[in-house]
């Protein structure tokens, strides 16, 4: 995607796996941004994920610290920040179990407010200021969402 983001975005540097610090932002959720698109005028942030190996709860917990992290950008200044999930398993979007967790994305609840992790300790939370409706959308024989912050 970075690739072929610098193919066509001519006047922009795009870089992978920049560190917040280059930007000069501490004290964020994570540290590194999966990729930058940045001029002198404008700067926006993109989240990845493609989880392969199952462990629903804990990914989903992911992709809300993405949504966090992107809130954190913008609010530190970037113009628009996203994040983009693409899943080959089906139970990321679909099945019987809808609370908790899950409700954020099989369950149609917009992800918002303090989300508690849903295993282990489960003494970390996130909070989200925005509300974010996760939206399926078909790709091959995969799916995805991207959602701006």
């Amino acid at each position: 995607m970075g690739i072929f983001l610098r193919a066509r975005l001519t006047g922009y540097k795009v870089q992978f796996e920049r560190n917040t610090r280059l930007f000069e932002i501490q004290g964020t959720t994570k540290h590194e941004i999966d990729i930058v698109i940045y001029n002198e005028k404008e700067k926006y942030a993109i989240e990845l994920k493609y989880p392969l190996n199952g462990q629903y709860p804990e990914q989903m917990f992911s992709f809300v610290n993405d949504i966090k992290f992107m809130e954190e950008l913008k609010n530190a200044g970037f113009d628009s920040t996203y994040c983009l999930t693409l899943v080959q398993d089906k139970n990321f979007y679909l099945d019987q179990k809808q609370d908790g967790i899950y409700a954020y994305f099989r369950g149609k609840i917009p992800v918002h407010g303090t989300i508690t992790k849903p295993t282990g300790k489960k003494d970390e939370q996130l909070c989200i200021k925005g509300s974010y409706k996760i939206e399926w959308k078909s790709c091959s024989k995969m799916m995805f969402y991207i959602e701006k912050i």
